[in-house]
């Protein structure tokens, strides 16, 4: 399979979207008072990171230039989180349903490059793991949601 700019391109895409998760989650560990939440969330922000670090290395691996930060729309979703955590009266619910909200979005962005046949195994193979971790951790965010409400 052959690495094209294409690729390269759709790889920096999740990347500038893992950086926006990683600052989403952390944002939200911020704004809950629950201890479980909160590690719950570092959790998150840490395996985004891990997330972005791979993609990193495989965009370099093939002589591209990776993007070095998040989106304006990702930033933009962040001070949504923090103002509607001000004015909810169940803060800690509306920042798990916008969590689940985001890792639904993550999960449609990797299942539609993954539909890509062209990707390098070791490309398919990173990010069909990451694919799995996403979806791990909706389901555990859903089950956070039934506790909290």
């Amino acid at each position: 399979m052959k690495y094209t700019e294409e690729i390269s391109n759709k790889l920096n895409e999740l990347l500038v979207k893992n950086y926006d998760a990683e600052k989403g989650y952390l944002n939200a560990a911020e704004n809950v008072g629950s201890p479980t939440l909160k590690i719950f969330f570092k959790r998150r922000a840490t395996e985004r990171s891990e997330f972005a670090k791979n993609l990193r290395t495989e965009i370099l691996r093939y002589g591209q230039i990776p993007e070095d930060s998040g989106s304006f729309k990702g930033a933009m979703h962040r001070n949504w989180m923090s103002l509607k955590s001000l004015f909810s009266s169940n803060d800690e619910e509306a920042i798990l349903q916008e969590a689940i909200r985001g890792e639904k979005a993550s999960l449609e962005e990797y299942d539609e490059i993954l539909k890509d046949k062209t990707l390098p195994p070791t490309i398919d193979s990173m990010l069909f793991k990451q694919r799995n971790e996403i979806q791990a951790a909706i389901n555990l965010e859903k089950v956070h949601e039934e506790l909290v409400s």
